[in-house]
């Protein structure tokens, strides 16, 4: 059908609603009428400060920011992880600034508390350590009862917690307050110990939670070790002498000290050792089975055991009624519980423990399983002696633990040399304390069995070692019995042959263990001493001690020729171990002039203290009055005291008093004690008698000026008036003492002011006044000695000068001008101006020959030389014409 033409024309003259733009490509559009402006503008607002800012000024924040209150506030947030990070906050703010805990400790620790008992076991961990590194640390110093008492009441609630693991991980807390504040079990005792007996009882996580079970047990056997107990080792001689290498469970101060205080702990004690045999029961299925033995399930065993232990050795020795056999308990409390203990918990330890003694898998052990069985038997064997104190054990349970005991002594178990002598000795140190108890009442073939077994461990065990410690406090107790230990048969020679071997090793170890190991040196000095005392009542030990001294040689000094010492061990040890050897001479029947001769030689080293020097001429001196030490050993070892004694400095005359670079002063203490003991020896006339011969014989090998004048002093103290030494010993002493009478007067220095001239006169007469001594009670002795002078004036020889005389051997003139220096100064003396008188003509025979030498010789001499001898004669001639009769005219 063909449309309409007006139509399409009235269309066309329509209105038009949108324009249609035609837009070319490239160019950019416009934007749209209606589009919105979002261009903004704006200008920077400056502010002086900002509120928060000025708000924390000066107050101590962590890594975030935060401050303590604000950390301590998110400690209680729902979301774990911001409760750990407020806690690792709260370390990290307290090591940054330490102030903050100690003025804030009560209110942070009443807000980490309440974390004890969180469900999230990282946030537990976390507080953990905080208090294990910060907290606990910083705080130790201050008042403890407070801090830990809002501590306990969160932890015992977390100990009832109805999550396992909430409760295990209490007892770590309570590990934890134990470690740094010890004292706090005695205050929660009761409490702490039902406490873990409820969660031992839960057996349903034995198994499946071992770590955690482990570290309750670990924690229980921290709080049994605060317990009470006398144990044998604390009572020993070891533990005496090595309080600081061990740990010993003494009795604590704060514990209650009360019968009604003990009481309560043994009905606790009495209902927990069978939930802990229980518990060990448990993992017996694992020594039976296939399998190996885990590191966790034995450490649970382990621990385990030592609760046991320690709960036994409370009762036997912290409660139990002092009796024959058994060692002093602290407390003599007898009463119902006592009984009950005997009655309930002594059947249980020797049906369901005792009884699956020793533990030895069906399975083969590897070296880790062998170690860990071997661990775990040694400690039921400790418990087994520690509860046979009170409760007699059957025949053939004895038989049985008396056997693994030889075996583990002489190293004959079934892994030991899988295990190694290391490990052994190590674990050894538990049953060796037990030995001297266990020997006295066996039979005599398990008594003799235990000691060749013990007598191997001993030699066989390091000289350092513990065990070497532990095997001599044993000794000790066997060989000086004490404790209620009855002594051996003494008759008995197998026995008697394991004593003399230990004996016999006394001094080889001292030797061995030198001057490095100077605590393990005190043991065997004091075992020695303690034999030395016990050696007066028994005769076999008698003669062994006396045959130490030989070995003791090389501990002391030994003398390889006479400029060669070797010293010995003595002499670098502590002044209590000296004193200890010091005193075990006095106890040898017989010193023998070898060991003399060697403490001599040790009394001449340089390095000995004085107080030591004379400790030992005092404990001599007391061996000889009871009959120890002959009489010419006694005099020998004095004299080789006085003749060798190196003074320091040579030079005798000090112008200060004093010195202390000087032993001068130690010297003459040391000769006068020595004349003291001489004085006390006896008859004077017979010690003068041996003291002669050989002081002069000494003095002819011309030693220190010092040594001279001691010996001398020594024999004129002894000596009289007139003298008791014979012509020969006169004319040889004249000879020998020019040139001691030679050195001290050309030693003299000339004095500055008159302090200094008054020093030098006192030290003149000190060296000069036993001469005098000599020439006052002998004529002769003078009239040889002036006639010595005349022929060394004449000869122009050298007279017999001491070793360390300043003088050279040709030098005649010094001699000369000293020869007349001594008779000046026996002229100033009264008393041989005397005596003097009498020999005018040998005092001018020495006039004449220093005339004879000015005449004969003066050609060759020198202008000073022959100066110093006409000074020297005008002096000499001047002091004799004051004597009381006139001198013949030269």
């Amino acid at each position: 059908m063909v449309r309409s033409k007006v139509s399409s024309k009235k269309q066309q003259n329509r209105g038009v609603d949108f324009k249609k733009i035609k837009r070319k490509i490239g160019r950019k559009l416009p934007p749209p009428k209606n589009a919105t402006n979002t261009e903004i503008k704006s200008k920077a607002i400056i502010l002086p400060e900002q509120s928060v800012a000025s708000e924390r000024a000066g107050l101590a924040v962590s890594k975030k920011g935060l401050t303590l209150k604000e950390l301590l506030q998110q400690t209680s947030h729902h979301n774990p992880k911001i409760r750990k990070d407020a806690l690792i906050g709260v370390r990290d703010l307290f090591l940054k600034y330490p102030a903050e805990l100690k003025l804030h400790k009560y209110a942070v620790m009443e807000k980490l508390r309440e974390r004890i008992s969180d469900n999230d076991r990282v946030v537990r961990e976390t507080l953990y350590q905080l208090l294990k590194s910060v907290v606990f640390p910083s705080c130790k110093e201050d008042n403890q009862g407070p801090f830990i008492s809002m501590m306990m009441a969160y932890i015992f609630n977390a100990m009832t917690h109805l999550a396992v693991d909430v409760r295990l991980m209490a007892f770590k807390f309570f590990d934890l307050v134990l470690q740094h504040y010890p004292s706090s079990f005695s205050l929660y005792a009761e409490k702490i110990l039902q406490n873990y007996k409820d969660i031992l009882q839960k057996n349903q996580f034995y198994l499946q939670d071992k770590g955690k079970l482990k570290n309750a047990l670990a924690g229980l056997v921290r709080c049994l070790s605060l317990l009470p107990c006398k144990t044998r080792e604390v009572a020993s001689s070891l533990e005496k002498n090595l309080s600081e290498q061990r740990v010993l469970h003494a009795f604590e101060p704060d514990l209650p000290e009360d019968p009604a205080g003990f009481d309560l702990i043994i009905k606790k004690l009495r209902d927990l050792v069978p939930v802990l045999i229980s518990c060990f029961h448990e993992f017996i299925p694992l020594v039976h089975g296939t399998m190996h033995l885990d590191a966790q399930s034995f450490d649970c065993m382990l621990y385990i055991l030592q609760s046991i232990d320690l709960a036994v050795r409370f009762f036997v020795y912290g409660t139990a009624k002092s009796g024959p056999g058994s060692c002093l308990s602290i407390h003599t409390y007898e009463g119902p519980d006592m009984t009950m203990w005997d009655q309930d918990v002594s059947p249980v330890v020797l049906k369901k423990l005792l009884a699956i003694f020793p533990l030895n898998p069906r399975h083969g052990l590897s070296g880790k399983d062998g170690a860990r069985y071997f661990i775990l038997n040694v400690v039921i064997t400790v418990i087994f002696l520690h509860s046979s104190e009170w409760n007699c054990p059957p025949p053939d349970l004895l038989e049985i633990f008396l056997e693994f005991i030889e075996n583990a002594l002489s190293g004959k178990t079934s892994s030991a040399a899988e295990l190694g002598k290391a490990f052994c000795e190590k674990h050894l140190l538990s049953l060796l304390p037990f030995i001297p108890k266990i020997v006295s009442r066996v039979s005599r073939n398990w008594r003799l069995r235990i000691l060749q077994a013990f007598t191997e461990a001993f030699k066989d065990s390091n000289p350092e070692s513990l065990v070497k410690l532990a095997c001599l406090s044993a000794i000790e107790d066997m060989l000086v019995p004490r404790h209620g230990i009855p002594s051996f048969d003494a008759s008995d020679p197998e026995i008697l042959g394991h004593e003399i071997t230990w004996i016999r090793e006394l001094p080889l170890l001292l030797i061995m263990l030198g001057d490095e190991h100077p605590s393990h040196s005190k043991v065997v000095l004091h075992l020695q001493l303690c034999l030395g005392q016990r050696a007066l009542l028994n005769s076999a030990v008698a003669q062994e001690y006396d045959n130490m001294q030989y070995p003791l040689l090389e501990f002391y000094c030994t003398c390889l020729d006479e400029r060669s010492m070797h010293y010995g061990p003595f002499i670098k040890l502590s002044r209590d171990s000296q004193e200890l050897s010091v005193c075990c001479l006095y106890y040898f029947s017989h010193l023998d002039s070898s060991l003399l001769k060697s403490i001599a030689f040790c009394c001449l080293c340089d390095d000995l203290e004085p107080f030591m020097l004379f400790r030992i001429i005092e404990v001599l001196h007391s061996a000889y009055k009871a009959g120890h030490v002959q009489i010419a050993d006694h005099i020998s070892f004095f004299i080789t005291l006085l003749s060798r004694f190196r003074v320091f400095p040579e030079e005798i005359y000090q112008v200060v008093e004093g010195d202390k670079m000087s032993n001068r002063g130690i010297f003459k203490s040391v000769t006068s004690v020595v004349s003291s003991c001489l004085l006390q020896m006896g008859e004077d006339s017979l010690v003068f008698q041996i003291l002669e011969e050989l002081i002069l014989d000494l003095i002819s090998l011309r030693p220190p000026i010092d040594n001279i004048c001691a010996m001398l002093r020594v024999l004129l103290l002894l000596d009289s008036r007139p003298t008791r030494l014979s012509e020969q010993s006169i004319v040889n002493l004249s000879n020998y003492l020019l040139g001691y009478l030679i050195d001290v007067a050309s030693s003299i220095p000339e004095a500055d002011d008159k302090s200094t001239s008054s020093i030098l006169a006192n030290t003149c007469h000190y060296y000069l006044r036993p001469c005098f001594l000599l020439f006052a009670r002998s004529e002769n002795f003078l009239k040889n000695t002036l006639d010595v002078m005349g022929s060394f004036i004449a000869e122009n020889g050298s007279p017999p000068l001491s070793s360390n005389c300043i003088l050279n051997a040709n030098d005649h003139t010094t001699g000369i001008r000293a020869v007349v220096e001594i008779l000046i100064l026996m002229h100033k003396d009264v008393k041989i101006l005397r005596i003097l008188s009498s020999f005018k003509s040998e005092i001018a025979n020495i006039l004449q020959n220093m005339l004879f030498l000015q005449a004969s010789k003066g050609m060759n001499m020198s202008m000073e030389e022959r100066h110093t001898i006409q000074f020297s004669f005008d002096r000499l001639k001047c002091i004799t014409s004051t004597l009381p009769s006139a001198m013949p005219t030269i």
